[in-house]
């Protein structure tokens, strides 16, 4: 149930399953690569940010532990004494022009033990190359209130100032200042060098890790160092610098842990809510400078950012495009179906039509086992489900009706065609024994309602079973084949003379010339003969390489034929030949054979009467007396009597009749003769042509009224006889009755 509910989701769904489930797939996969790619990117630019902090705090390190270095180097050679300010000169301007980041340098006495009195030198660069000298006593600057003197006089440490704006230089500076002791190890002075910060912003900002990003540097009092705004340098504006509001909680706490000394990352949003990647580190300890990297979201993200919606475009493409193909592959494999679907219907009507087409065709063998003077055996395969060939036969009034044909054309039209031809002659030969004059309908009749201008080529024969007299008619068609005797025992012995084609006149085929007049002919069929007909599909069915069969061939197989094998051996040797001879070729056009054993025998005439009498009514008494000794003889009772005296009366009083004008004189003849099988009447006259077998019986369900006159007699005549045959031999009509012997 489920599965079968599934099937029918799929079928009706089919569809969009697919593209929903191709989007998920395809979605997922994105949603993985984006996140893959954001992490990825997220740690490199957190490596890059690491990488820049370090960076960076090496650098810073590398110049204050110069400038360390620097008055280090040289603060032993400060005077003892605040009277020798000649030494402090030479050695305060060697350790300016030393020095490339060294803008200032000088030494400050502490004025308590000097007599209260503020003494020492400043050097500081000018001008590139050019030094000045200034004593302190001389400038209205009051040392002993700032920074870099209070703080080291305080803690008698080194100590690193905040920065601040030089009085000479107006640069943003700082200051290195360390405590000074004489011999006795008295601290008697400050000695300090002053360092412009324009290197730092240099050094900070020398490799941004990526474009836009803001590096921040802060000293330990919260002072900007560095900013990518000058304008706050100086000031304790971090929060503004980095969110571009003044308040945030968040940069507020990272303003802090960066005055600890702390190192980290913090994600912040800006003024705009703009999301901000925000990492931290110390620089030097020494200094207590801390610096900051910033980048923005949408920045680090942006290449991410439209890559992934590149991606998304491509798949949303690539998602109709899909849609599109499964859309027109569903048409199509529904197309296909209904293809299919079509084909099986057509192959159905067409198995039908085959089947139809079949049913129509002979196929109960032997057909006429009861009898002894005939057999026949026909073969119809065609190379498509339905064909054009067509072959048929049948027995009325002891005649044979047989034909065989071919339509023009293939499959179905064809297999219409000759639907068409074989109910014509079925029709038409009921009550016409004239093979010519058969044609002559059915060629009339096919010309008519021949709009497709197809043709068919067609034998038709009408063989008198009792005289072997064959009357036949030819539209087109292969001659058929005459073997007499039954032809040679072998193939080795074989005698050409045995078999021959019946002489035919082409005439034309059937359905192309509207009022033709087709000419017949006659001929005599020996008793033990077979009459062979075929379609070209046996003559011209071909191999591998084109060859065909021929009617060599079959020539020679039709003298190998023996007639104790039988005729349906005769066709089916023809059609092993022909199917051992194309070997894999395909069918090319239908194999239609028919064969008829003329196989009559001459049995010993147990008796043999004759009466002749004048075409005159009053004269049947005679018949009567006639009869009475021909049942008598054969030992009939009373009653089979009677009705072989009907039917004869009946037959004699019509041919009286009808066969001679009114006021002409004639003659009736009525030979008996009988074996020890049946009894055969003949009754001939010399009258003008005459078939009573033509007249249509009289429909007896009608009343008295109703019945047309004429018909009874002739129906009479075939109810109390077993058979009726009429034929017109050497100017004589002979109508033959015959009668199966009682018992026999």
């Amino acid at each position: 149930m489920i599965r079968t509910r599934i099937n029918r989701l799929v079928e009706k769904h089919g569809e969009a399953l697919i593209v929903t489930a191709a989007a998920t797939l395809l979605f997922v996969t994105l949603a993985i690569i984006y996140w893959y790619s954001y992490s990825s990117i997220k740690k490199s630019i957190s490596r890059n940010a690491e990488s820049e902090l370090r960076e960076s705090s090496l650098k810073v390190n590398n110049v204050v532990s110069v400038m360390e270095l620097a008055l280090r180097n040289n603060v032993w050679a400060v005077p003892k004494s605040a009277n020798s300010i000649k030494q402090v000169e030479e050695m305060v301007v060697h350790v300016v022009e030393d020095n490339l980041h060294v803008m200032g340098c000088g030494v400050a006495y502490r004025p308590e033990l000097n007599n209260g009195q503020q003494m020492g030198v400043f050097a500081y660069d000018v001008v590139p190359d050019s030094t000045a000298v200034v004593l302190l006593s001389y400038m209205k600057y009051d040392y002993t209130k700032s920074e870099w003197y209070a703080k080291v006089v305080q803690d008698e440490q080194p100590h690193w100032a905040d920065p601040y704006v030089g009085l000479t230089s107006h640069r943003l500076s700082t200051s290195f200042s360390m405590p000074v002791y004489d011999d006795q190890n008295r601290f008697i002075a400050v000695s300090f060098v002053d360092v412009a910060l324009d290197w730092l912003y240099k050094v900070v900002h020398q490799e941004d890790v990526a474009p836009n990003t803001a590096n921040l540097l802060l000293s330990h009092s919260g002072e900007l160092l560095v900013c990518p705004d000058k304008s706050m340098l100086n000031t304790r504006n971090f929060v503004q610098a980095v969110t571009g509001q003044t308040s945030n909680a968040e940069a507020k706490d990272v303003e802090q842990r960066m005055l600890n000394g702390e190192r980290g990352y913090v994600s912040l949003k800006d003024k705009d809510g703009e999301k901000l990647h925000v990492f931290f580190a110390p620089v030097d300890k020494r200094v207590g400078w801390s610096m900051a990297v910033v980048a923005k979201d949408k920045v680090v993200y942006r290449d991410l950012f439209r890559t992934s919606f590149k991606m998304l475009c491509l798949a949303l493409l690539g998602l109709a495009l899909l849609a599109f193909i499964v859309w027109n592959v569903r048409k199509q494999a529904k197309r296909l179906q209904q293809i299919d679907a079509e084909k099986e219907r057509i192959g159905s009507e067409l198995r039908i039509a085959s089947e139809i087409q079949q049913s129509m065709i002979p196929k109960v063998f032997p057909p006429y086992p009861d009898r002894d003077d005939i057999d026949v055996y026909g073969l119809l395969e065609p190379a498509k489900y339905v064909g054009g060939d067509l072959f048929d036969f049948y027995i009325r009034d002891e005649k044979l009706f047989f034909c065989i044909g071919d339509v023009s054309g293939k499959a179905v039209a064809a297999s219409l065609v000759m639907a068409v031809t074989q109910s014509l002659f079925r029709t038409l030969s009921a009550h016409e024994a004239n093979a010519a004059r058969i044609m002559d309908l059915m060629n009339e009749s096919m010309s008519n309602s021949n709009e497709s201008m197809m043709f068919v080529t067609l034998f038709l024969g009408v063989l008198d079973l009792p005289t072997g007299r064959l009357r036949y008619c030819n539209a087109g068609h292969n001659a058929p084949l005459i073997i007499e005797n039954g032809s040679a025992t072998s193939a080795t012995n074989a005698s050409t003379q045995n078999v021959h084609a019946l002489p035919v006149v082409s005439n034309v085929p059937l359905g192309i010339m509207p009022n033709h007049k087709f000419e017949g002919q006659e001929t005599v069929i020996k008793p033990h003969s077979v009459i062979f007909l075929y379609t070209d599909g046996l003559t011209e069915a071909e191999d591998a390489n084109l060859k065909q069969f021929g009617k060599q061939r079959m020539q020679i197989l039709a003298e190998t034929y023996q007639q104790n094998e039988g005729v349906q051996e005769l066709v089916n040797k023809m059609t092993s030949a022909v199917k051992e001879f194309v070997g894999g070729a395909e069918q090319s056009d239908d194999l239609t054979m028919l064969a008829v054993d003329y196989k009559k025998v001459q049995r010993k005439v147990m008796l043999k009467r004759s009466l002749t009498l004048p075409n005159d009514v009053q004269t049947i008494p005679q018949l009567a007396e006639f009869v009475e000794g021909v049942g008598e003889e054969l030992g009939f009772d009373m009653e089979d009597t009677m009705g072989l005296n009907l039917a004869l009366e009946e037959a004699v009083v019509n041919v009286m009749t009808y066969a001679y004008p009114k006021g002409t004189l004639g003659t009736v003849q009525i030979d008996a003769e009988a074996n020890d099988q049946r009894l055969k009447l003949v009754i001939t006259d010399q009258g003008s042509p005459f078939d009573p077998t033509a007249k249509e019986d009289a429909d007896i369900t009608l009343s008295v009224e109703d019945r047309p006159i004429g018909g009874l007699g002739i129906f009479l005549v075939r109810q109390l006889m077993d058979s009726i045959n009429y034929e017109r031999v050497n100017g004589s009509n002979v109508l033959t009755l015959r009668k199966k012997l009682t018992g026999k």
